[in-house]
């Protein structure tokens, strides 16, 4: 889906990955109808929910590609912006550990930001092939260096997502106040949701399966559908539309509890009380400090890395906050991309659809956390990300599809499936359900058929395409080196998964300042899930 529009902006847009274009550029509401009509045209009925019972979330990679500024341009010369969906996903599901598989041919994490960005990895295999083997136009051009190609100076992307990612940044105090000019917000006692069909939001029935049986039982207070939300920003009530501030230095990659929050800030209207909080059901990891799971708002403690919930099947996948927090640093493109790529590729902005939101804690959950990591390899930083939200509420969200049923029999249960769509001319479309294509049994598990197209061995598979595809001799240094230092005999060949992923020198010291300084209690795979060829 593309779309192409004039504008006039007041500033040329800076060449810097950090930052998004003059805001005139784009806007939030344009970015969410874009991909909203997307979802629609664009990806099947199969794979979407069923209607009035099930729901699911959406995310998206769009390009925004704009002229070069000239010198010579007026601040007022119409400007010509063009904005195309470039991968998509959908889901709302993990498989659990045991489900894991050696062979690379699983997806462990279907949530729609992880099937967006592995979609949105497809893609930039596919241009990397256009750019190197087939000296087609691309949204690459060459490096400075042998093998290597940067991205066009007049591109940028923009992530969206229906709703706030899982963890960290869902964790987001609720308000009351004495003058309310909408309807209150009341107890939800009759939730019959399981942790998982709830979404970020825990509910009641679930707080009694999923607390220490001795600690407190809290019950999950909501706002009746339709009804404004208003949500907590450092103390203080924000409304609508909110664009991406400072992050106060006094909660900085702190672990602290919700409560904790409004002391570090100021300006709070006296009417206003945090009466409790949305939470996320993403676990505290291990090694890193426990939620206090006490009544209302001080359930959660903030600032922690998280995984994410399964039925009763713990699983390995880290929080959507916590990945995109990751992606920001090190960009979105991966370990086996880096070795065509002179620089990573960062997201410019990130904009969510409606929903219960906090830009403090979106600026915390996915730059915060992060903005002291130091000595980074050259090209690598933490970004100043843009983060917006839209006043557009996808169709197909929970609290969409929970309005539209309002008496109807049976409860309201996620989709099961998961949907990739990545702009590429041969099969962009992948359906998938507990991580293989949806149909596959259990007898066809392990054939080719049943390998999604964003898995770990698929990628991989068409990352060793794009690399036979090129002469040696015009491979980049990171894997013709370990060519050659192989003929002397002082390294193995590379041959796996693995061995290609440790090979992009630059990313895997990206990594581990970051796992030092920030992250230290990231869950990672064994080695010997990576060993596949």
């Amino acid at each position: 889906m593309t779309s192409c529009a004039h504008y006039s902006p007041y500033a040329p847009p800076s060449r810097s990955r950090a930052s998004a274009p003059a805001p005139t550029m784009w806007t939030p509401d344009e970015i969410a109808q874009l991909c909203y009509k997307h979802y629609e045209i664009r990806l099947p009925k199969q794979g979407k929910p069923e209607p009035n019972r099930e729901w699911t979330l959406l995310a998206a990679v769009v390009k925004i590609q704009f002229p070069i500024y000239e010198a010579s341009d007026t601040p007022d010369k119409p400007v010509h912006v063009t904005k195309e969906v470039v991968s998509m996903g959908t889901g709302t599901k993990c498989i659990g550990q045991s489900k894991m598989r050696k062979s690379g041919d699983i997806l462990n994490d279907s949530h729609a930001e992880v099937i967006a960005r592995r979609s949105f990895q497809r893609y930039l295999l596919y241009q990397l092939q256009l750019a190197a083997t087939l000296n087609k136009e691309s949204i690459f051009v060459p490096g400075t260096q042998r093998g290597l190609w940067k991205l066009r100076p007049n591109l940028l992307f923009v992530f969206f997502s229906s709703h706030t990612p899982c963890g960290d940044a869902s964790i987001i105090p609720m308000l009351e106040f004495e003058e309310q000019p909408c309807c209150p917000v009341i107890r939800d006692q009759d939730s019959s949701l399981s942790l998982e069909d709830s979404g970020n939001v825990k509910t009641p029935e679930n707080e009694r399966k999923h607390e220490d049986p001795d600690g407190p039982v809290t019950k999950k207070m909501r706002l009746e559908p339709g009804t404004p939300a208003r949500f907590f920003t450092n103390g203080t009530a924000q409304h609508g539309k909110q664009d991406s501030g400072s992050f106060a230095s006094g909660v900085r990659g702190s672990n602290l509890t919700v409560e904790r929050l409004a002391d570090v800030a100021c300006g709070a209207p006296r009417s206003a009380t945090v009466v409790d909080i949305y939470r996320t059901g993403a676990k505290c990891v291990p090694g890193e400090a426990e939620d206090l799971r006490k009544p209302g708002a001080a359930y959660h403690q903030v600032g922690l890395l998280r995984v994410k919930p399964g039925r009763g099947d713990r699983t390995c996948s880290m929080s959507c906050s916590d990945k995109m927090a990751r992606w920001n640093v090190l960009g979105c493109q991966g370990a086996l991309l880096m070795h065509f790529l002179e620089e990573p590729i960062y997201l410019s902005a990130v904009v969510i659809g409606k929903c219960p939101y906090s830009q403090e804690v979106m600026q915390r959950a996915l730059i915060g956390r992060c903005q002291n990591v130091l000595a980074l390899p050259k090209g690598y930083g933490v970004q100043e990300l843009k983060i917006q939200q839209s006043d557009l509420l996808f169709e197909q969200s929970r609290c969409a599809v929970q309005t539209k049923r309002a008496d109807s029999p049976g409860r309201l249960v996620p989709c099961g499936a998961a949907i990739s769509w990545a702009a590429v001319p041969e099969q962009p479309l992948d359906v998938t359900a507990n991580g293989f294509p949806q149909g596959t049994t259990k007898k066809g598990i392990g054939s080719l058929q049943a390998r999604s197209r964003i898995s770990k061995v698929e990628l991989f598979r068409s990352f060793q395409k794009l690399l036979s595809s090129i002469s040696e001799d015009k491979w980049p240094d990171s894997l013709s080196s370990a060519c050659r230092e192989w003929e002397f005999g002082r390294l193995q060949k590379l041959d796996t998964y693995q061995e290609h992923k440790e090979a992009a020198s630059a990313y895997q010291e990206a990594w581990s300042a970051l796992r030092k300084q920030a992250f230290a209690s990231w869950i990672r795979n064994p080695p010997d899930y990576h060993q596949f060829k």
